[in-house]
């Protein structure tokens, strides 16, 4: 039993760190990603999936390497201003992505998984 709720603690923690991620995220961009997407905007979809799986596997790495959920809270933490530099990085092809350019999604979302995983094994160490 105490392994399940060893597991449910972790699940929760980790789905309410990567809601709390998108909610940021989505507010930190100077566009609606939700709204843009709804118009069937493939470019904000993209780049808005990128940044998840840019957050979500160092998330992953802190939950294995780090040993208690407060820890992985900390590495949460400095995934999310992480990710919003990659973005504030490559701000300038925000014009791009809001008018639906898949090229310049393709690269923010790219650089925004490339630096997770960076991150990601950084934690290990």
């Amino acid at each position: 039993m105490h392994a399940f709720l060893a597991f449910l603690s972790y699940f929760a923690t980790a789905v309410a760190l990567l809601a709390a991620f998108v909610f940021l995220y989505v507010r930190f961009t100077p566009y609606n990603e939700f709204a843009l997407i709804a118009q069937n905007n493939q470019a904000a979809a993209i780049t808005l999936a990128g940044a998840a799986l840019g957050f979500t596997f160092p998330l992953l790495s802190s939950i294995y390497f780090t040993q208690g959920l407060l820890e992985m809270a900390k590495w949460a933490t400095v995934t999310c201003v992480i990710q919003l530099l990659v973005f504030t990085v490559m701000r300038r092809q925000a014009r791009h992505i809001e008018a639906g350019h898949t090229a310049a999604a393709i690269l923010l979302a790219s650089l925004s998984v490339c630096v997770g995983l960076i991150n990601a094994l950084c934690i290990s160490h």
